[in-house]
C-alpha cells in the first residue's frame, strides 16, 4: 500500500471540520458567548496543556482516564491536554483573580478525550461552559440553569427538557457507612443503570448500612419522573438527615423554573449520579432533539485543591454536537463581484464590505464556483456606477 493512501488518515473519532460545518459552529460559538455576556459573564481562556498534577488534582479518576498525557521537553515533568476547562477555571477564579465577590467566568474551546464518552461522538469536543464562583444560594443554580435553557433556545432548540437530580441525596443515604471506593463505585453504578437485582446484592454484602438507608437505596431506582417524584421521595426518604433538605432545595428550583419557563418539561431522576465525584449539590441536563445537550450543576469542592474553597455553580456543552443535530442552516446571502482593477469597482466593493456585506470576487473562469455563499445579487456596472442588483439566475 503507497505511504500516501494512509498518510492523510486522522485518529479514530477525530476528524477535519469543514465550511459550512465550521460556519454553523463558529456563529453558534458566538451567540453563546454573547448570551453569557448579557448575563455578566467574564471570557477567560485557559491554557490546552498544563503540569498534570495542577490539572487532574481533585478531579476523580473518570477525568483522569480521559486525560492525554505527554512529557514536556523542557522540564521533563508530565504535561496534560485538559478534558475538561471547568477545573481550570476553578484553579483561575482561586489563583489568578482571587476575588473576594461573586465573578463570573465563561470559556470556549478544544478538549480533548482519550476515548469518546459516546458512540460515533468526537474525541476533540468544543467545549463552551460558564461559571459562577462565590454565591452559595439556589440564585446561582438558577442562574446557570436560566443562562443554558435562553442559550439554547437562541441556538435554535425547542422544545427542552431540563432533569434534575442531587448527589447529596445519595451521599445522605450512605453516610456512615464504612465503603472501599470500589464497593462505592458498583453502587453508584448500580443506581444509574437502575439495576434493581445487582443493587440489591451490593447492598446485603455491606455491613453498616441501616435498614432505612437500604430501604431508601433500593427505592432511588423508581424515583424518577415529574415533579410528583419529589413528594413519593419525602415518602420513600423520611427520616434520614439531609434529604429533607435536598428536595426542599429541587422543589424550589422546580417552581422558579415552571414559572420562568411555562414550555420546559422539569423532570427529575434520583439515582443520576453522572459525575458523583464532581457535583456536591444539584446537577442538571438539558435535552432536546433527542440528544443531551447540556449538563451542569453545583461543585463547591471543584476549588478546595487549589487553596480556595468557593461555593460554585455551572454548566458546559459541547458545540460540535449541537450542530450536529440542529437543522442545516441556510447558505450566507452575498454580492457577486466581478474580479478587476478599476479604481470604482474595488471601491465599491470595500464600501460594501464595510457595510457588513459578502462580496465574492469572482474570478476568471470560475464564474460557478461559489459553494459557501448564496449569491443572490450581484455588482453590475451601470453607466459609469457600480450597483447592487438582484442576480439575474436566467443568465
Amino acid at each position: 500500500m503507497p505511504a500516501w493512501s494512509s498518510s492523510w488518515q486522522l485518529p479514530d473519532q477525530i476528524s477535519d471540520v469543514l465550511p459550512s460545518e465550521a460556519r454553523a459552529i463558529e456563529e453558534l460559538r458566538r451567540m453563546l458567548l454573547d448570551a453569557a455576556r448579557s448575563y455578566g459573564y467574564e471570557l477567560v481562556m485557559p491554557p490546552l496543556l498544563e503540569h498534570l498534577e495542577s490539572l487532574l488534582t481533585g478531579t476523580g479518576e473518570a477525568l483522569g482516564l480521559q486525560t492525554f498525557k505527554l512529557v514536556d521537553q523542557l522540564s521533563g515533568r508530565t504535561l496534560g491536554l485538559r478534558a475538561d476547562s471547568t477545573p481550570q477555571v476553578a484553579r483561575i477564579d482561586a489563583h489568578l483573580l482571587n476575588r473576594q465577590s461573586v465573578t463570573r467566568l465563561c470559556y470556549c474551546g478544544p478538549v480533548l478525550h482519550t476515548r469518546a464518552d459516546r458512540p460515533h461522538a468526537t474525541r476533540e469536543p468544543l467545549q463552551f461552559g460558564a461559571e459562577i464562583f462565590g454565591h452559595a444560594g439556589l440564585e446561582a443554580d438558577l442562574e446557570v440553569q436560566c443562562l443554558a435553557i435562553e442559550a439554547l433556545r437562541a441556538a435554535g432548540f425547542g422544545p427542552l427538557q431540563l432533569d434534575m437530580a442531587d448527589v447529596r441525596i445519595v451521599n445522605a443515604l450512605l453516610a456512615g457507612a464504612a465503603l472501599s471506593s470500589s464497593a462505592l463505585g458498583r453502587i453508584h453504578a448500580a443506581l444509574a443503570s437502575k439495576d434493581a437485582a445487582e443493587l440489591a446484592a451490593l447492598l446485603r454484602a455491606q455491613a453498616g448500612l441501616s435498614a432505612k438507608a437500604v430501604a431508601g437505596l433500593q427505592a432511588l431506582p423508581q424515583l424518577y419522573g415529574d415533579r410528583t417524584v419529589l413528594a413519593e421521595a419525602r415518602r420513600a426518604l423520611a427520616g434520614i438527615e439531609g434529604v429533607a433538605a435536598a428536595l426542599d432545595e429541587l422543589e424550589h428550583l422546580d417552581q422558579q423554573l415552571a414559572g420562568l419557563y411555562p414550555q420546559l418539561t422539569l423532570s427529575f431522576d434520583l439515582a443520576d449520579l453522572r459525575g458523583y465525584a464532581y457535583y456536591s449539590g444539584i446537577r442538571f441536563a438539558i435535552y432536546g432533539s433527542g440528544e443531551e445537550l447540556a449538563r451542569g450543576g453545583r461543585y463547591d469542592e471543584v476549588g478546595a485543591v487549589f487553596g480556595r474553597k468557593r461555593p460554585a455553580a455551572g454548566f458546559s456543552l459541547d458545540l460540535k454536537e449541537l450542530v450536529s443535530v440542529l437543522p442545516a442552516r441556510p447558505l450566507r446571502p452575498a454580492v457577486r463581484a466581478p474580479w478587476g482593477a478599476d479604481p470604482q469597482l474595488r471601491r465599491a466593493i470595500a464600501g460594501l464590505r464595510a457595510e457588513g456585506q459578502t462580496v465574492v470576487c469572482v474570478l476568471p473562469g470560475h464564474e460557478h464556483e461559489v459553494h459557501e455563499f448564496e449569491c443572490d445579487r450581484e455588482l453590475v456596472r451601470v453607466a459609469e456606477h457600480w450597483v447592487v442588483q438582484a442576480l439575474d439566475r436566467s443568465a
